[in-house]
């Protein structure tokens, strides 16, 4: 990667240069539409198993850890459900051997926050969640927690994304996000003992078995322990060709919730150039141990912006997008409310 001129985000041109490269492999062929604008989906393997507890790999490497924690395996070449409350550590299909100067960090893709489904990136040796050192060498796992719903997966199945680095800039910039609690619908909250997700079946579930509309009072809404809520952003959020954007939780000082499930946005995001403009961020929230009052327009995440190397070849929606153009919206997985 001797080429890159400034530090930032990788595109997608040198994400597909690591593939080619064997910086990045696979156990099976990569698909068309892995590769996003300044990401890369990355697949369950063969193989998960149910753990005791989550944990940091440490001086170890994940599968030794496994071993100490885990409670059985797991066929994911058979679809699998993973329940609701449970812990699981599962192979991804992805391997890195990522050159000096390169490191990468993963988060939730949109489909998989907006389920309620907690996913964290371990590597061996890792001190870090979703944080892979420059140089690393090795498989790659990944963590599933489900929080409100159980999930079926299988084989194949996306649910984080990687983003690969050069280096770090000095200086990011960053935009505070306010909760809009205007509207007849202001949001959503999931149901408790619903049925089960199929991660793979998009459009495939009626929205009014898993999720309960809100419909806030003087532009306010009360968020009860325990609780997770689909939002929108006040604000339309546009991301920049030569950006990306990663939504990062607010001081818990000022409101006891979580608001940064799955916060990363590709360039091109509510861009005009992408035909996106008017694109409202969904905030997935969880509220903490004590009920809180929410008020329309309240700051609830902030937005830190990061540069790319250079312009990506494509951008986000070009490959097609549930959710450009989108306000309040579930996941791809639900039909549209009402319908």
């Amino acid at each position: 990667m001797s080429d890159i001129q400034r530090p930032g985000i990788l595109p997608c041109q040198s994400i597909e240069a690591l593939i080619a490269n064997k910086a990045i492999t696979a156990d099976t062929p990569f698909e068309p539409d892995q590769v996003q604008p300044a990401s890369l989906d990355l697949r369950l393997g063969a193989r998960a198993w149910r753990v005791r507890a989550s944990f940091l790999p440490g001086r170890h490497t994940v599968r030794e850890r496994i071993a100490e924690v885990s409670m059985h395996e797991v066929d994911l070449t058979q679809s699998f459900v993973l329940e609701r409350g449970c812990v699981y550590i599962a192979e991804l299909q992805e391997r890195l051997k990522l050159p000096r100067g390169v490191s990468a960090r993963a988060n939730p893709k949109s489909s998989t926050g907006r389920v309620d489904v907690f996913v964290r990136l371990l590597s061996d040796r890792g001190n870090a969640f979703d944080d892979v050192d420059d140089g690393y060498d090795g498989p790659i796992y990944m963590e599933i927690a489900p929080q409100t719903f159980s999930v079926l997966v299988r084989t194949g199945t996306r649910l984080n994304q990687l983003r690969l680095k050069a280096g770090a800039p000095e200086r990011l910039r960053t935009e505070s996000v306010g909760v809009d609690l205007t509207g007849e619908i202001a949001g959503f909250r999931g149901r408790r003992h619903a049925g089960v997700v199929d991660l793979d079946n998009e459009d495939g579930h009626d929205p009014s078995d898993f999720w309960e509309p809100l419909r806030p009072k003087n532009g306010q809404l009360l968020l009860d322990p325990g609780e997770f809520y689909i939002l929108a952003s006040k604000q339309a959020v546009e991301i920049p060709v030569m950006e990306a954007a990663e939504m990062t939780p607010i001081d818990p000082s000022v409101g006891e919730f979580r608001v940064h499930y799955a916060g990363f946005f590709d360039p091109g995001f509510g861009t005009d150039e992408a035909h996106g403009k008017g694109s409202k961020g969904v905030l997935e929230v969880r509220s903490h141990e004590t009920p809180f009052i929410l008020e329309d327009g309240q700051t609830v995440a902030r937005l830190v912006y990061e540069p790319l190397t250079e312009k990506p070849d494509r951008l986000y929606g070009d490959l097609g997008s549930h959710y450009q153009r989108q306000g309040l919206k579930l996941s791809k997985h639900f039909r549209v409310w009402g319908e």
